[in-house]
């Protein structure tokens, strides 16, 4: 993504080179009417100044202000290290999840928001033991098994308690999987060895390559126990190599028998190919997680109340569930915190714009967005006042801009904004079909929505695996993502007119 961002500003750069050059000629040579110098001049202004803005000067030095204070006020890291150090993984349903809830809660009303518990129902799993080991293989030494790294998906039901021990079948993709002979993968387990594209990541494109392997995460169950496997496995998507099993919802369907599923490290993935690519290999599983009744939780909602237009809202957002394998400091803790450092400095600076700013820190996102479809009942018929959205969950990496759902004068209308944030280097807006998950459903109903534009060549070596810890989040990259979320947060709610909707 970010290559191609970069080659757009080298078009960009060309064409306004090209048109300079142009407006010269004209002005020296007389050239013809319809290339007259004034028009095109006005044309190359208002690309650089953004046309007429939607904030006065004063405005636009409220913004800088916010903007240097983000980068250099700690509360955000502050924020993170209590979420994750010390109430750590908050997996819906857990005591921990219910810790933090309060825990944001007491914070934001320290800060004067009139802040509202809402509540919703939330799935509850519990992750049980989680083994795995080669139990025979081509080559093996005599009386001998190999561990393999893995872990369960979200929401997979258990094994027998004593576990399964069956012969694995290995393919690389949907297709290699019909063209197996009928009755090939029955009673056996199946392993989808997707390989997370690295390369595609590395040229700022995490997104897309995630998007690419989560498939047979989420559809893997079902693929599997329609050609009657005993248990599906899935490489772990994620670009890191270090026996990181990366965990995330899968998803089973009506009419289809549940079959237990876990993800394995890419190494053991590689492992797997390679041997059943000499004879057959056996595997003894056995995982014991369990689905709890639904639980009660709440979204967090704390209103910093506008002067002028108080039932107007701007929502600031990230989720506040985490999965149970690291800390959730990058997915989401650090989306819950720069939103929370939004109120914080709106307090600190003595700044009330027109509208409300509203923190949502979402419930449940991982394990199906239940917290954002209870807002979206409970909201359903206030969405006219939803004046924008902003979700941040996309980790804690530097920022290069803007993403932005809706009209495509967004784009032009954000213009002196992303002046602002040019100082951070964050200048970019990036038309998007969508900004969050949790805000998805009001990016749907027309609200404009946004999200920080993320490096994500990194994010995917980390997010959902036990390596998603405080110490991967660098405090400069923190506080420029808060600057985004705040200046952008206020640009909303203090401009005279709406965004364009």
């Amino acid at each position: 993504m970010e290559f191609d961002l970069k080659c757009k500003r080298i078009v960009v750069f060309a064409a306004l080179a090209a048109a300079m050059g142009a407006m010269y000629c004209a002005a020296q040579n007389a050239a013809s009417p319809a290339m007259a110098p004034s028009t095109l001049l006005d044309r190359l202004n208002a690309m650089m100044a953004g046309g007429k803005s939607a904030w006065t000067p004063e405005q636009l030095a409220t913004m800088e202000r916010l903007r240097d204070a983000a980068v250099k006020d700690p509360y955000a890291l502050d924020e993170l290290r209590h979420l994750t150090n010390n109430i750590g993984p908050r997996i819906s349903g857990s005591p921990q999840a219910g810790q933090a809830v309060e825990y944001v809660a007491s914070e934001m009303r320290k800060l004067g928001a009139v802040v509202t518990l809402e509540k919703a129902k939330v799935p509850h799993w519990v992750r049980g033991a989680e083994t795995g080991e080669l139990v025979a293989w081509p080559g093996q030494t005599p009386g001998t098994m190999q561990k393999i790294v893995l872990t369960a998906l979200g929401g997979s039901v258990a094994t027998p308690a004593d576990g399964i021990t069956a012969e694995v079948v290995v393919v690389d993709d949907w297709a290699q999987l019909s063209a197996l002979p009928q009755g090939a993968v029955k009673g056996k387990i199946l392993l989808f060895n997707h390989r997370f594209d690295k390369e595609l990541a590395a040229q700022g494109g995490g997104l897309d390559a995630y998007v690419g392997g989560v498939v047979y995460r989420g559809a893997g169950p079902i693929a599997g126990a329609a050609v009657g496997a005993a248990a599906v496995l899935v490489r772990s998507v994620g670009g890191a190599d270090f026996r990181l099993p990366h965990t995330g919802m899968t998803e089973y369907s009506d009419g289809v028998t549940k079959i237990p599923a876990a993800a394995i490290a890419a190494e053991d993935a590689d492992l797997l190919k390679d041997l059943a690519e000499q004879g057959p290999v056996k595997m003894h599983l056995t995982l014991t997680p369990q689905t709890l009744p639904d639980a009660d939780s709440y979204n967090v909602i704390a209103d910093w109340k506008g002067t002028e237009h108080p039932e107007q809202v701007v929502i600031v957002s990230g989720h506040l569930d985490s999965w149970d394998l690291g800390t959730g400091a990058i997915d989401d803790g650090a989306g819950v915190v720069v939103s929370m450092q939004v109120i914080h400095l709106l307090h600190e600076l003595g700044i009330h714009p027109r509208r409300t700013v509203r923190l949502v820190a979402w419930m449940s996102e991982e394990e199906g967005s239940q917290g954002a479809a209870q807002y979206m009942i409970d909201h359903k018929d206030d969405v006219a006042n939803h004046i924008g959205a902003i979700e941040s969950d996309l980790g804690a990496d530097h920022p290069t801009g803007i993403f932005y759902a809706g009209k495509p004068a967004l784009g032009q209308w954000l213009r002196p904004v992303s002046q602002v944030l040019n100082a951070i280097g964050a200048e970019t807006n990036v038309a998007s079909p969508e900004t969050g998950e949790d805000i998805d459903g009001l990016t749907e109903k027309g609200v404009p929505s946004f999200a920080p534009v993320q490096d994500s060549r990194f994010y995917f070596n980390y997010h959902h695996t036990a390596a998603d810890t405080f110490d991967k989040v660098d405090p400069k990259h923190l506080g420029e993502n808060a600057a985004v979320m705040t200046v952008l947060a206020y640009a909303l709610a203090d401009s005279a007119e709406a965004a364009p909707r």
